[in-house]
C-alpha cells in the first residue's frame, strides 16, 4: 500500500503481525520463538552469503571513505541511544528496541532480544519491550531515510539523472571493459622473443588471444615466439593496449579474427568443483591444448585476468582454441549453465548449522549478569561471509543462486517480524495512546534523523560524495 509513493515495503509484515496480536490472534508461545529464530537465521545467513565475496574487498580502496561514514552513522546512533537512556529515563530493552527500530536493524533487535533471554530470573514482560519500541520506531525508521534524501536533493539542488549518469561513467572508468586491437611487430628488438618476455605484456592486464604469422593464425601462448611483421590480436583495457603499441609496432588494418582459420571462441561457465579456486596457471587443458582464455565475467564486470587470477562458481571464461582444444578446457571447467540455477542444499544447511553452533558459544566477560553471545544474528551472518568469501572447501561449495538466495531471505524476514508483530500486538496500542508510546516515538525519531543528516551533509558538502553513492550509505547504514 502506498501513501504519496511512500511504501512501508517489507515492514507491512510487521505491522500485520501487530494488528493480529491487538486482536489476540496468537500462535504457540514455543512455535513463535521457532519460528522467529528460524526466521532470523535464514535472513542473516542469505545476507552474509550475497555480501560476503565482496565484504573484505569492500573494506579496501574507495570502500573505506563509505564504510567509515557508514560506521559513523551507526556510531551517531549508539550515541544517541546511550544519551536517551541516561538523560531520558527509558530503560535499557527498551532503548535497544527504539535503536533497531529506529535503523530498521532486524539483526540488531535480534541480539537484543537473545542477550535479554540469557538473563536469568527476568521478568517476561520485560523480554517483549525490545520487539514493542522497535515497532513504535520502525515507521519513522522507514520516512526518516526517505526525508533526508529529499532534504539533502532540495538543499543542494541535485538532479538525480544527472548524477546517476556520472555514476555510472566513473564506475566504468574504475573498471574499463576491455577492447581489441590488432597490432603489428615491427619493433626488431621482439625478433625471436617469447610473447611472455614483451614488456607491458608481461606486467599483465593484456592478453594476446591469437598471432598471424605467414598468414596462418595461431592460438598465443606465452611461449610463442614473434618476428617481424607478425600480428597480435591483443585484449585489454584501451590504455594498456596503447602502451603494448608503442612498444610492439603499430596498429595494423589487418583484423586477425576475420582471416580463415580453425580458431573459434567460446563462453565456458566454471561449474565443476574441481576447478573452483584454481588459479588460471594451474589449469592443465589450456596449456596442453592450446587455449588462451582472454577474458571473465563475473557479478556481470568483464575484464582480462592475469595468470594468478582465482576462479570462482559461476564465473564465465571466454576461451580462444579449436572447437575440439576448447572442449577438452569445457570438460575441465564444467560450463553447466543447470548447475547455476540448482541451490547447494549440503553446504546451505552445514552453513547455517556452523552459524547456530558459533553465534550459541558464550563469551565470559568480567562485571556482567551473563555470558555475551554472538547469537542467532552474529553467528549465522558471520560464518555466511567467511564460507562465501572462501567459496570452496574440499567438495563443498558454497554458492547460492541469487533467486534462491532473496526467496530465502524474504521467508526469513518475513516470518521474524509477523512473530516480533505477534508477541508486541496486545501491548502496541495501549503503549503508543497511554504510555510512554509518544515520548518513545520521538526518541526513535533522534535515532534515525540525527545521525544520517549530519553524515549526509558532511559527505556531500565536504567530500563532495555523488547523490546515487550518498543514497546507498544512507540506506545501508
Amino acid at each position: 500500500v502506498r501513501v504519496f509513493g511512500v511504501s512501508l515495503g517489507i515492514g507491512g509484515v510487521l505491522f500485520a503481525g501487530l494488528l493480529f496480536g491487538h486482536l489476540k490472534i496468537s500462535l504457540d508461545e514455543h512455535v513463535l520463538e521457532f519460528a522467529r529464530e528460524f526466521g532470523l537465521i535464514l535472513f542473516v545467513y542469505t545476507i552474509g552469503m550475497q555480501v560476503g565475496p565482496g565484504f573484505f574487498s569492500s573494506l579496501r580502496r574507495e570502500g573505506l571513505p563509505l564504510n567509515l561514514l557508514a560506521g559513523s552513522v551507526v556510531l551517531g546512533g549508539v550515541l544517541l541511544a546511550y544519551l536517551i537512556y541516561r538523560f531520558g529515563n527509558v530503560p535499557v530493552p527498551v532503548v535497544a528496541g527504539l535503536f533497531a527500530g529506529a535503523t530498521t536493524n532486524t539483526p540488531a533487535l535480534a541480539a537484543a532480544q537473545q542477550a535479554l533471554k540469557d538473563v536469568p530470573n527476568l521478568d517476561p514482560l520485560v523480554r517483549t519491550q525490545p520487539g514493542l519500541a522497535y515497532a513504535i520506531a520502525y515507521p519513522f525508521g522507514i520516512m526518516g531515510i526517505i526525508i533526508t534524501m529529499l532534504l539533502i536533493r532540495y538543499v543542494f539542488r541535485i538532479n538525480p539523472q544527472e548524477e546517476a549518469a556520472r555514476f555510472l561513467s566513473l564506475q566504468r572508468a574504475a573498471i574499463p571493459k576491455p577492447a581489441t586491437m590488432n597490432i603489428e611487430v615491427q619493433n626488431p628488438n621482439l625478433e625471436g622473443l617469447p610473447l611472455e618476455k614483451v614488456p607491458v605484456i608481461s606486467e599483465g592486464g593484456v592478453v594476446v588471444s591469437r598471432i598471424l604469422h605467414d598468414n596462418r593464425v595461431e592460438v598465443a601462448q606465452p611461449d610463442t615466439i614473434l618476428h617481424v611483421g607478425d600480428i597480435l590480436l591483443a585484449v585489454g583495457p584501451k590504455e594498456k593496449l596503447e602502451e603494448v603499441r608503442l612498444i610492439v609496432g603499430r596498429e595494423s588494418a589487418v583484423d586477425v579474427k576475420s582471416v580463415p582459420s580453425r580458431i573459434t571462441t567460446r563462453r565456458i561457465v566454471v561449474t565443476r568443483k574441481s576447478a573452483v579456486g584454481k588459479t588460471l596457471d594451474e589449469l592443465e587443458t589450456p596449456r596442453l591444448y592450446d587455449v588462451n582464455l582472454t577474458r571473465v565475467s563475473r557479478a556481470e564486470i568483464e575484464f582480462t585476468p592475469t595468470p594468478d587470477f582465482r576462479l570462482q562458481f559461476g564465473d564465465t571464461v571466454l576461451a580462444v582454441g579449436e572447437e575440439h582444444a576448447i572442449q577438452k578446457v569445457a570438460d575441465e571447467l564444467g560450463n553447466s549453465p543447470k548447475q547455476l540455477n540448482h541451490p547447494q542444499m549440503i553446504p546451505i544447511l552445514l552453513g547455517i548449522v556452523l552459524g547456530v553452533i558459533v553465534g550459541s558459544c558464550p563469551i565470559f566477560l568480567p562485571g556482567l549478569p551473563a555470558p555475551v553471545r554472538l547469537g542467532l544474528a552474529g553467528g549465522p551472518l558471520l560464518i555466511a561471509i567467511l564460507l562465501s568469501r572462501l567459496g570452496r572447501l574440499g567438495p563443498l561449495v558454497w554458492y547460492m543462486p541469487i533467486s534462491a538466495n532473496f526467496m530465502l531471505r524474504e521467508l526469513g524476514i518475513v516470518l521474524f517480524l509477523s512473530c516480533v508483530g505477534l508477541r508486541a500486538g496486545d501491548q502496541f496500542v495501549a503503549t503508543l495512546t497511554q504510555g510512554d508510546g509518544f515520548r518513545w516515538l520521538l526518541f526513535g525519531a533522534m535515532i534515525t534523523l540525527v545521525p544520517i543528516l549530519t553524515v549526509a551533509f558532511i559527505a556531500r558538502y565536504f567530500m563532495k560524495l555523488n547523490y546515487a553513492s550518498l543514497c546507498g550509505l544512507l540506506a545501508g547504514s
